[in-house]
């Protein structure tokens, strides 16, 4: 299994739209960066990957689960970019804020602050796991 971080505003989706999404999950569309969309096509049924409120919140809010592999995004008339679909895991009993992940001299090689803009990136294991302590699982 691979880690991932996927952004999304919450005003556009959120945590708990994704959660009402059901076990059918929701596509993980609309992505039109060249970086994000080949992350895309790089994650395998079972990843894991954090939820993210960029611009509001900028927290991790959530888990999610890859279901479905990528597939060509409906929500693209060029036929370029990709989506997956993504069923919520579980929501974080506390958000970790960019500013204590930045604080963290352990994540500061993360994309999340080295390409702030990336919406969809890789994580790897050892980030995971501590990710995963700060928000007290």
């Amino acid at each position: 299994m691979r880690y991932w971080l996927m952004k999304s505003e919450p005003d556009v989706w959120s945590i708990d739209q994704q959660k009402k999404a059901g076990n059918k999950g929701a596509p993980w569309d609309g992505v039109r960066n060249y970086q994000a969309a080949k992350n895309l096509k790089s994650m395998k049924k079972g990843d894991q990957c954090f939820f993210y409120h960029s611009n509001i919140g900028k927290e991790i809010v959530g888990i999610v689960e890859v279901i479905k592999e990528y597939y060509l995004d409906k929500t693209d008339q060029s036929g370029r970019f990709v989506a997956v679909t993504v069923k919520f895991l579980k929501k974080l009993n506390k958000p970790i804020t960019l500013e204590n992940i930045k604080k963290n001299k352990q994540l500061c090689h993360l994309s999340l602050i080295k390409q702030s803009r990336l919406s969809v990136m890789p994580v790897d294991s050892k980030s995971w796991k501590i990710l995963i302590k700060m928000s007290k699982i």
